[in-house]
């Protein structure tokens, strides 16, 4: 398959899905990745830093419409059957993703004129891969029954609606208890983008009739577009090897791909002693692509009525090769794509979190009617709000939630969530503080691990990080 064929055919190619949804971490204060999420969040520590390449992995799998397993299972039943039904039964708005991070690196430490020092610093680096594909259907359905089943069927070309985003991101973050009620953060972020693949812009319809001078008509208006930046220098230059392709994506990494900005936003609230509300703006932001750019476009509106189907006299000069050859360029001809470098911008999937918390169950001292500093209430209840914005509008996600400190340097959390890939995915997440290091895994859908491949989504987030812990006193206890 040629480059130029690449950015129309890639989302067949996606079987599985990913989100960007990070529920268990969400609120997590005891991580600090969870300032990542809410830059507005409660901070538990003095200060950080994350072990390099291992403080923040994450990568979600699934699918909105189907499994693998309903595709593959070896149940007796054949695999094109079981195509056609998957083709009868996605929606074109059923969706597929991929979304993996590693964090390069991270820190941050509190500072401020006051004893509390109420003010804290974070900053980091990471990889991102965002990929989005919209399920196809028309094209679907055309190529596995023709057209010729379907006269007079408009088959809608819009429905080949993909984006594909590898970038590097470089963030500071500024964050302030102003006082025991309110906290607000923000962080700025540079985007560097490594290569995208986008085509969210289609248009137009195929239509086969009944014809006049030959047995069908086809009408085409169409108004496709795919727009690509970072790819064509990676692919075409037959000079580069292995090591020069590496070589300009750590340069890509590090700044040297196409720029962009954007801005988190975040606050908590405590309205009471056990009452927290919080929320956050994630990703308000845009990639300017002026480098190393090959758009591709497919525009015209016109009828095809097909080849002359008369085949030339045996005496005649021209050959049935000749013949054939000329049928072939006569129809490549009528599909020819334009290509251009003209600079474009790409907006970032901004995301929205917002949660209602109620905690409850104080640890009390043995020796007096006292509680730790770093005890509090040992249980937290809660409901969050998910959306993130896509092609063909938000998508969004419910969660209710229970935390619980199990015992010193032990925190866990469980979830339920409601969202487009199913109604019962079940997560749990745990954080562990030995001395000073911090270690965290988290996962979801357990209720399908029984058939990993029949499962909608999974989800894997693990970190390691070294913590410098608050200094803990005594509060008395006035309940």
């Amino acid at each position: 398959m040629s480059l130029r064929q690449l950015p129309f055919f890639i989302v067949f190619m996606v079987g599985m899905c990913f989100s960007q949804n990070k529920q268990i971490l969400y609120g997590f204060s005891e991580i600090p990745q969870s300032l990542m999420l809410n830059p507005g969040g409660k901070v538990n520590n003095k200060g950080y830093f994350g072990i390099p390449l291992l403080s923040h992995f994450h990568v979600n799998a699934g699918s909105s419409g189907i499994s693998a397993y309903d595709v593959f299972a070896d149940d007796g039943v054949h695999f094109n059957a079981k195509v056609r039904l998957a083709v009868t039964n996605l929606k074109p708005n059923d969706f597929m993703t991929v979304t993996q991070q590693l964090e390069l690196f991270s820190g941050g430490f509190r500072f401020g004129k006051t004893y509390e020092q109420n003010e804290y610093l974070s900053f980091g680096l990471y990889q991102e891969l965002d990929f989005i594909g919209y399920f196809p259907k028309d094209y679907a359905i055309l190529a596995l029954e023709g057209n010729q089943g379907n006269i007079g069927r408009p088959f809608k070309l819009d429905h080949l609606n993909f984006n594909t985003d590898l970038i590097s991101v470089f963030h500071v973050g500024y964050n302030k208890k102003v006082n025991s009620k309110f906290t607000y953060g923000f962080r700025g972020k540079i985007y560097s983008s490594i290569a995208n693949i986008n085509a969210t812009k289609n248009e137009g319809r195929f239509t086969t009739v009944r014809g006049g001078n030959n047995i069908y008509q086809h009408i085409f208006d169409l108004n496709l577009s795919a727009r690509t930046s970072g790819i064509t220098s990676l692919i075409n230059d037959d000079n580069s090897d292995f090591d020069d392709d590496i070589k300009t994506l750590r340069k890509r990494v590090l700044f040297g791909g196409n720029l962009g900005l954007g801005i988190d936003l975040g606050i908590t609230y405590q309205i009471t002693d056990q009452w927290t509300f919080d929320a956050s703006l994630i990703d308000v932001g845009f990639i300017r692509h002026t480098k190393d750019i090959e758009n591709y476009e497919l525009k015209d509106n016109f009828v095809f009525e097909g080849v002359d189907p008369i085949f030339p006299e045996s005496n005649g000069n021209q050959t049935a090769d000749e013949y054939w050859s000329e049928i072939e360029e006569e129809f490549e001809e009528l599909f020819t794509l334009d290509t251009t470098t003209a600079k474009y911008t790409t907006w970032r999937p901004a995301k929205f979190n917002a949660s209602l918390n109620y905690a409850f169950g104080k640890k009390k001292s043995k020796d007096c009617d006292c509680l730790f500093d770093e005890g509090g209430y040992l249980n937290a209840v809660g409901g969050q709000l998910y959306a993130i914005n896509r092609p063909k509008g938000p998508q969004l996600a419910l969660t209710a939630y229970y935390y619980r400190r199990l015992f010193k340097g032990l925190r866990a959390k469980a979830t339920y969530t409601i969202d487009s890939y199913s109604f019962n995915n079940i997560g749990f997440g745990i954080s562990a503080h030995i001395g000073s290091v911090n270690m965290y895994i988290m996962a979801d859908n357990f209720l399908q691990y029984k058939n990993i491949y029949d499962a909608q989504s999974v989800s894997l987030q693990l970190g390691l990080n070294y913590i410098f812990k608050n200094e803990t006193g005594m509060i008395k206890n006035n309940h």
